[in-house]
């Protein structure tokens, strides 16, 4: 008789870092898409939108059910200590993106994935913007956002005539913070006729969402009314538009300055994260968030 003796099967040994999870379930919804958007717009279901900057908390966010992730160049305040967005370059945004979209890869995600054009990648040419866009596009996201009314809507044309998806974006626009004298209400009184012309010129040059920021509640509500083909996503806007968006860390109530007046900490009243994702989520689908007495003007 031989005395050796057979060696115990080898064990995979734990991966740090969550670098190995085991496989996951099957989404249980379809991913999101224009279709779809378009579809929850025209039944008038509200679209729920969270920043995201990496793969952990995008895997976290869309299993709370999250419709939207936008790869937002706020990245530069919350991740870089920037004091503003206009230093955030296209490379970091092309990082951010391709660290989101694995994350949702990983967790067989289906949120939709905007990503930020940052200051100076798209103000040249329609041509630069393009270029910029393709970028991000191929780094992962389905759509792109840029800032702005007027001179953007040649731009947004340009992009959508190409395939690209595009969100637009009016009231405070950060990026030109400094030309607007800082973070202020946008479109109040006669502004307000303006705003709406820009909104329905890039609703005609293709722009299928348009984030609102800082705007009266009741400019906010007027637009979505009249905006068809295009889904208004409030940020201090107002109950009225047809989504909500916030930063995640505000939300979380973990940023660095001051909270601003639109934002509502989830985290106060949830024992966790995901929680507090699930919390955003279900106020933002049934009404409840945001309060136009709190969080609009």
């Amino acid at each position: 008789m031989s005395n050796t003796t057979t060696p115990p099967p080898e064990t995979t040994p734990a991966s740090p870092y969550g670098t190995l999870p085991p496989a996951s379930l099957p989404a249980s919804r379809k991913p999101l898409s224009l279709p779809r958007l378009a579809d929850m717009h025209a039944r008038g279901e509200k679209i729920s939108m969270l920043t995201a900057y990496d793969a952990t908390f995008a895997a976290m966010a869309d299993a709370a059910g999250i419709d939207c992730l936008l790869v937002g160049d706020s990245l530069g305040m919350v991740c870089q200590g920037l004091a503003s967005t206009v230093g955030v370059t296209l490379d970091a945004m092309r990082y951010h993106t391709d660290s989101v979209s694995r994350g949702l890869r990983r967790v067989q995600g289906t949120a939709w994935l905007i990503a930020d054009l940052p200051f100076g990648s798209y103000q040249e040419s329609r041509e630069q913007a393009l270029r910029s866009a393709t970028v991000l596009m191929q780094a992962g996201a389905h759509m792109v956002k840029l800032e702005g009314g007027g001179w953007t809507t040649e731009t947004v044309r340009f992009l959508v005539e190409r395939g690209i998806p595009v969100c637009a974006h009016l009231g405070l626009t950060p990026q030109t913070v400094h030309a607007l004298g800082g973070y202020r209400v946008q479109g109040k009184g006669g502004a307000g006729a303006l705003l709406k012309q820009q909104a329905h010129a890039l609703q005609d040059a293709g722009a299928t969402m348009l984030v609102l920021e800082m705007v009266p509640a009741a400019l906010a509500a007027e637009l979505t009314a009249e905006l068809k083909h295009c889904a208004t996503i409030g940020i201090g806007a107002g109950k009225g538009t047809a989504g909500q968006v916030l930063v995640l860390h505000d939300m979380l109530g973990i940023n660095l300055g001051k909270m601003p007046k639109f934002v509502r900490n989830f985290m106060a009243d949830a024992p966790g994260v995901l929680p507090a994702l699930e919390a955003y989520v279900q106020a933002v689908k049934d009404g409840s968030f945001p309060d136009d007495q709190l969080h609009a003007w």
